[in-house]
């Protein structure tokens, strides 16, 4: 009932959102350089980052139109980082449609990828006055460490010396502070004051990383009926994620042996191999505890939230229940 509860009302947030951003796209003209815009954004998502800075508004005792802004500018940013991504990676497929390059072509791409930078930037020029300098700042030092995050990534590709420390620094840059920039700002749009925000953005810190965990677990380990993906993409790709760092680190004599020979190649069935070498190893319940840790602080920091301004959070218990909820569901997909 919990979960359910959880999904209607990030559906009602997402349904805000998507009326909010119709609107708000509908000011630019219908040109080459704003119909990728137009497409990348109808193709949906989850707009779990634009519903979690509504809610966190309206947690703090704001209303949702005050984040409007906000959630607009994390989403677009969101969009420009996926369109920018897909051409490093080369990717072909966006949420089953043809990635924008793929529709258009590189270089209309990285230009309506500019574009649709800018556009968030300009969006968020319609917070509340008051919180416009903050938001801004919370904004742009957001969208530096995304960037910080995506070359780690990429110089990971190239390094045999990567430990599970760097690994956590690389995901928390990458995807984590993103998320946690969405809870902050919107608290910063319902005017809360620094430690309610600094108990949200913890919260998304740690809400980020579980769910980056998580999808290193069911890239592994998840069924595909459910998930909707094929398992093993990481293990093929020799993808250094949790489980392929902290088995490295724990392997010895034939387990390490063993390990080692897959890496490099593709060969029918190494990642049923592998799978086997991480369950022997611990690995799969190492990160499932980890998962599990960085849920406990996530929901540690909204009990410091509340406990901080007991007093100032009117009419929050919607919001409030939908943050429970998305901290619940990272476990939950496991089940």
């Amino acid at each position: 009932m919990a979960a359910e509860m959880t999904m209607d009302t990030l559906a009602a947030y997402k349904n805000d959102f998507e009326s909010g951003c119709a609107e708000f796209l509908s000011r630019y003209p219908d040109t080459e350089l704003y119909a990728p815009v137009r497409y990348l954004m109808g193709l949906g998502g989850k707009r779990l980052r634009p519903a979690l800075v509504l809610a966190a508004c309206e947690a703090c005792g704001g209303e949702k139109a005050q984040a409007l802004p906000a959630a607009l500018a994390v989403e677009l940013f969101h969009n420009f980082t996926l369109m920018h991504d897909d051409i490093m990676d080369d990717a072909p497929l966006r949420r089953g449609q043809p990635t924008v390059h793929e529709k258009w072509d590189a270089n209309t791409a990285i230009l309506s990828g500019d574009a649709l930078h800018v556009i968030a930037c300009e969006a968020l020029l319609n917070a509340p006055h008051k919180a416009l300098p903050e938001l801004l700042r919370v904004f742009h030092r957001t969208a530096l460490e995304v960037c910080e995050g995506q070359e780690q990534d990429m110089a990971f590709e190239s390094r045999s010396d990567v430990e599970l420390e760097d690994y956590m620094e690389m995901i928390r840059l990458k995807t984590s502070v993103l998320l946690a920039a969405a809870l902050d700002m919107g608290g910063a749009s319902a005017g809360a004051d620094t430690k309610v925000r600094e108990a949200l953005y913890e919260f998304g810190l740690h809400v980020g990383l579980a769910f980056q965990l998580q999808d290193d677990y069911l890239d592994a380990f998840g069924n595909p009926e459910n998930f909707g993906k094929q398992v093993g993409g990481d293990i093929l790709a020799d993808k250094k994620t949790f489980l392929l760092i902290r088995a490295l680190e724990k392997a010895h004599g034939s387990d390490l042996e063993a390990l080692l020979s897959e890496l490099g190649i593709k060969r029918e069935g190494k990642v049923e191999r592998v799978l086997d070498i991480y369950r022997r190893l611990g690995v799969d319940a190492e990160l499932r505890d980890a998962m599990a840790g960085q849920v406990a602080l996530a929901e540690g920091a909204l009990v410091r939230m509340k406990t901080i301004a007991p007093q100032s959070l009117p009419g929050s218990e919607a919001a409030m229940a939908l943050l429970h909820g998305v901290a619940a569901m990272v476990t939950a997909r496991l089940s």
